[in-house]
């Protein structure tokens, strides 16, 4: 099995990806040539990681019969200064609400998702720091983060 992505030219820095038959725009700020249509590349491997885990934690809650109210998920890739620019950590911050007698499962779901199931996630941990940090109800419950620059 494989994915495949085939992106369009569209004129000036703007492309079309075509992914599973949904169009994704990409482009680039007027500063540098493009028009700003759709957002820059890169950032499009922090969604993919957002994307990944949180359908694994919702998966595996919904699984447990333990769901929550809300889950938001904040990717933050920290970039290099010098030229290729590329992510050098990235920092995930899951942040739930809901019954308090869930906030385990959702740390185990959160843990599931980053050592067992998140392609994506493993992926990137081969090249770069991948840290993670869990907020339930307004209360950090977790953190593994040693880059005190990605928040800077």
């Amino acid at each position: 099995m494989t994915h495949e992505v085939e992106a369009q030219w569209m004129g000036k820095m703007q492309f079309n990806a075509l992914v599973n038959g949904h169009t994704i725009v990409m482009d680039a700020p007027e500063r540098v040539g493009g028009e700003d249509h759709g957002p820059i590349p890169k950032p499009f491997v922090l969604s993919a990681l957002s994307g990944c885990t949180g359908m694994d934690v919702v998966a595996i809650l919904r699984k447990a019969g333990k769901e929550v109210k809300d889950l938001d998920i904040k990717v933050i890739g920290e970039i290099s200064k010098v030229p290729p620019i590329e992510y050098v950590a990235i920092h995930v911050i899951y942040t739930f609400f809901g019954p308090a007698e869930n906030e385990v499962a959702a740390m185990s779901a959160v843990t599931d998702s980053q050592e067992k199931y998140c392609g994506v996630s493993h992926m990137l941990k081969k090249i770069l720091p991948v840290t993670w940090e869990v907020n339930y109800n307004g209360v950090q419950i977790f953190s593994n983060q040693t880059v005190s620059a990605i928040l800077n």
